[in-house]
């Protein structure tokens, strides 16, 4: 995947990521019939003792491994320690990255290694580093394509970046084909025996709104505003936290739908938000209403 932009945020957006990957990796795994356990970037709801001991998993595109080999003991210690980091902090984001990359450097072929590079695409991105964070999500996904984290993440930051990066409208193509895929991953996804279902549903929808706002984006860019209006719709609706950027991108859809109703509607809810957006917001509603009352009656 063509993923090294030129990174330029639009607006500021604080949506899902890489929420509890390990609880979509869980479900996948029961109903393809495999016993092994995913880490990846967070922990689920429920606090675990120890990391989960991730084996080669299967997927769409490999659907079975054979058993990996035992782990060795320094590998396993190693692994523990990069997994109960809990950065929040510039330092620790900082710190984490080095364990990561130490561990990779030390155990290349570890079987640990897809949820070490999904984490350190987590640490990257909150670092502002986006080449790395692009480095270390395709290599997450060429080992296992089906990381729901991962290709909602990715297939959100490439319609994020400026639209005069080269190979721009290639990158959206893929951004699409990462968000549909996630999407089917989420729609299929079994509630794992150790979450409540309020949590599986919380996690579930915050990795579907992710999705949707995603690919509302890319249509976006595209001009494509009914599919671009329809996506950012349902990423609004599943959502518990929504980003007022979703909002704001909705209002501009209906707006150049001649949806103006619709429109303002979208807009003043992003104007509620607090946020770097409420008074553009607040414009575009004032304007869309404006626009609603002069249009001629519908025949």
């Amino acid at each position: 995947m063509s993923c090294r932009m030129r990174f330029q945020i639009v607006v500021s957006a604080t949506a899902f990521l890489f929420a509890a990957p390990a609880l979509f990796a869980q479900g996948q795994q029961s109903q393809q019939g495999s016993q092994q356990q995913s880490q990846q970037q967070t922990s689920p709801p429920q606090q675990q003792t120890n990391p989960p001991q991730q084996t080669q998993k299967p997927s769409l595109n490999n659907p079975q491994q054979n058993a990996a080999p035992p782990v060795d003991p320094k590998e396993e210690a190693a692994y523990k320690t990069f997994y109960a980091m809990n950065p929040s902090t510039d330092a620790d984001y900082d710190a984490q990255i080095q364990a990561g990359e130490q561990f990779l450097k030390d155990y290349p072929q570890s079987r640990y290694r897809e949820g070490v590079y999904a984490r350190l695409a987590a640490a990257y991105f909150k670092k502002g580093k986006i080449d790395q964070m692009c480095d270390a999500a395709d290599k997450a996904l060429a080992i296992n394509p089906d990381d729901v984290s991962v290709l909602t993440q990715v297939g959100w930051m490439i319609p994020h970046a400026s639209p005069n990066t080269p190979n721009y409208d290639q990158d959206l193509a893929k951004a699409e084909q990462y968000e549909k895929h996630a999407l089917e991953v989420l729609n299929s996804v079994n509630k794992p025996a150790n979450l409540t279902q309020e949590q599986f549903d919380q996690t579930k929808n915050a990795g579907l709104s992710q999705a949707h706002s995603g690919l509302g984006l890319v249509y976006f860019r595209q001009k494509k505003f009914e599919l671009s209006s329809a996506e950012m719709g349902q990423a609004t609706t599943v959502a518990t936290d929504t980003d007022p950027t979703d909002f704001f991108i909705l209002g501009l859809d209906d707006e150049n739908l001649q949806k103006y109703a619709d429109s303002a509607k979208a807009f003043d809810a992003c104007a509620q938000m607090n946020s770097s957006l409420q008074d553009t917001c607040k414009k575009g509603s004032a304007e869309a209403k404006a626009k609603a009352g002069s249009a001629p009656p519908k025949p």
